[in-house]
């Protein structure tokens, strides 16, 4: 997922992406540890969208911070 994307979005969409991927890598991990996964470079994308989504989280809360 681009970064442009990501800021294109609203805090509560970027918690519910977030959700959503972390269950998505949670059901990744437990198809690596069956021998089922067929993509691992999978896992280091998810990895990478939700240090992303985090940034942008961190950011907007210090501004939001910042403000007050």
């Amino acid at each position: 997922m681009k970064l442009k994307e990501l800021q294109e979005m609203g805090t509560d969409e970027l918690l519910t992406k977030k959700r959503d991927l972390r269950q998505e890598s949670l059901h990744l991990r437990l198809q690596q540890q069956s021998g089922q996964l067929e993509q691992p470079s999978r896992l280091r994308l998810l990895r990478r969208d939700v240090a992303r989504i985090e940034t942008l989280l961190t950011q907007r809360n210090k501004e939001a911070a910042a403000k007050k």
